[in-house]
């Protein structure tokens, strides 16, 4: 568990279904990510996989012991390079208070200090200036600029619909802890 003025960044457990399924059931959480709104059996099931995993971790309000959203960071292959990626998503009850970035910049801290990090990476659809400037706030700097590096969904004739991506990153050297 990693801990901040306000926040506790944790494993999920089975009872943050009702917590997740608040704002993973919302399709604007959807503009960005992958999938489509949940229902509160897929909370459940959600909650229960990412409990045993490594990859996904709560973000709560310590003093309502509420979850306000979560956090991804997963080493990339090969392990060698000692590069994670971070991913976010966040209940907008919650966005625009700085918890996302208080967050992150824990997860990093930690990525760099106890993990021992070469290098940790992001990316981001540039039409979610939201997103990118939380980054930018964290430290990273903006690496690259790919076109239509993926879709998340068709359209009607099952085309893909491709989006543009920026690349973020920080090196550990360049890290300054703040």
């Amino acid at each position: 568990m990693l801990e901040t003025e306000r926040l506790l960044i944790r494993k999920f457990r089975p009872e943050d279904s009702n917590d997740l399924f608040e704002y993973l059931s919302l399709s604007e959480i959807y503009r960005f990510e992958p999938g489509a709104p949940i229902t509160i059996e897929q909370s459940r099931d959600l909650c229960l996989e990412r409990a045993k995993g490594n990859y996904f971790f709560a973000v709560e309000i310590k003093h309502q012991h509420k979850m306000i959203g979560h956090l991804y960071f997963e080493q990339m292959q090969p392990s060698e390079f000692m590069t994670w990626e971070i991913g976010y998503i966040f209940s907008p009850k919650y966005q625009g208070r700085g918890y996302c970035t208080e967050a992150s910049r824990r997860l990093i801290e930690y990525g760099f200090h106890d993990l021992h990090a070469h290098r940790i990476t992001a990316f981001c659809d540039p039409q979610n200036p939201a997103s990118w400037h939380v980054l930018e706030k964290l430290g990273l700097k903006r690496e690259g600029y790919f076109k239509e590096k993926a879709f998340f969904r068709r359209d009607e004739e099952n085309r893909p619909i491709w989006h543009d991506c920026y690349a973020y990153g920080m090196l550990e050297k360049d890290y300054d802890g703040k």
